[in-house]
């Protein structure tokens, strides 16, 4: 699904700008959980919209469902303009 930045909530933008910070690890799996400065994410919504958008990705390979560095994909650079 092809997004645009002005579709976009304030949460999902703030998420990205975490991402991009560095702050955010993230498990992987079909439904990837993130991890924003250590603790959980309490939105798992927006954490699955953001990945199944392709706008974020692991920065690693886990095993055994330890965590990576969250790092956003072109398209996720893209809507926040960088």
């Amino acid at each position: 699904m092809s997004r645009t930045s002005a579709e976009l909530n304030h949460r999902e933008r703030a998420t990205l700008r975490a991402v991009a910070e560095g702050r955010v690890e993230m498990s992987q799996g079909r439904e990837p959980d993130l991890f924003v400065d250590g603790a959980c994410c309490c939105d798992q919504v927006t954490a699955h919209h953001l990945a199944h958008d392709g706008l974020l990705e692991p920065g690693g390979s886990a095993i055994g469902g330890a965590r990576v560095r969250a790092v956003l994909t072109e398209s996720g650079k893209h809507l926040l303009g960088l």
